[in-house]
């Protein structure tokens, strides 16, 4: 338990502290940062498979045409999720890219009702009802919808959806992802370095290093998110979750200097609100359930 807390903290911190990271790349369109993180990040779960030896996987999927098509769909799923967020981070929208992340676990539920026939709680509901008003006060008060917030949002809702009834764990499903999208990230690449374009062949040696670092910067939280994940319940994962747009939103505001006038801060309330409403309920649920398991007595 102790070590799955861990784990999924760290992963959850890692992802948090991300706009420190994409920001070194300010310099570099965000859709060749998204190419490089896809190419960096198979080379680095290409090697992570070698040293684990789980190769057999490949050759089921590889016969499966649904598999793939369905990790296809997830992976331009991801790859979209990766453009909005990188140009979020790069053109000041930080705290736009968070209230995606605080928005996320409630369009979870509401997807969870429509897709998989799951009966979220009345407090939930009353939960996505307080989000959905925090959501229209925000668009209201800046005369649009928070676009950022709701792409990266319905995004990652879409690809956690197709994720949770894919036949392939964390690691290997991530593998497939990347390893559809390689080929053709890799041929743009190199096609913009034939021209004389990209970082390949303009960026300096710190540009570069820090697109290399993209490969094991993907793919490590996950693999602590996979870990922690096993070894704790969904309630404590949930509450977790929050590490991550929390420490976006304190970047940009304190770090990067975005705005939060009271106005705006208004539509958050809300939200946070419908966050804390919908963690309690779960942790009250899981804990009358564990209150239920019948003690076994040897």
């Amino acid at each position: 338990m102790n070590s799955g807390v861990l784990y999924a903290a760290l992963a959850y911190t890692a992802w948090g502290l991300f706009p420190i990271f994409f920001k070194q790349l300010g310099n570099v369109n965000a859709f060749e940062v998204v190419l490089h993180r896809m190419l960096w990040s198979l080379v680095f779960l290409l090697c992570v498979l070698a040293v684990l030896r789980r190769w057999a996987w490949l050759r089921g999927v590889a016969s499966q045409p649904r598999v793939m098509a369905a990790f296809a769909v997830s992976a331009l799923l991801l790859s979209a999720n990766w453009s909005v967020y990188v140009w979020a981070i790069q053109n000041a929208h930080v705290v736009d890219a968070s209230l995606g992340y605080f928005i996320l676990p409630l369009v979870n539920v509401a997807f969870g009702f429509a897709f998989l026939h799951e009966r979220p709680r009345p407090v939930q509901w009353l939960a996505v009802a307080v989000a959905g008003a925090g959501v229209l006060w925000l668009t209201v008060q800046a005369g649009r919808l928070p676009w950022v917030a709701l792409v990266l949002a319905f995004t990652f809702g879409i690809y956690g959806l197709l994720r949770k009834v894919a036949a392939l764990g964390a690691l290997e499903g991530l593998t497939l992802e990347t390893l559809l999208l390689a080929p053709f990230a890799l041929g743009l690449l190199l096609w913009w370095a034939w021209h004389g374009q990209g970082a390949l062949v303009q960026g300096d040696a710190p540009t570069l290093g820090w697109l290399l670092l993209a490969g094991p910067l993907t793919a490590i939280p996950l693999l602590l998110f996979a870990a922690g994940a096993r070894r704790i319940p969904m309630a404590t994962l949930g509450i977790l979750q929050y590490i991550s747009p929390s420490l976006q939103m304190l970047l940009g505001v304190w770090l990067y200097g975005e705005a939060f006038d009271p106005a705006r801060a208004i539509g958050f309330y809300l939200i946070w609100l419908a966050l804390v409403v919908y963690s309690l309920d779960s942790l009250w649920n899981s804990r009358k359930q564990s209150a239920k398991q019948p003690v076994i007595v040897s």
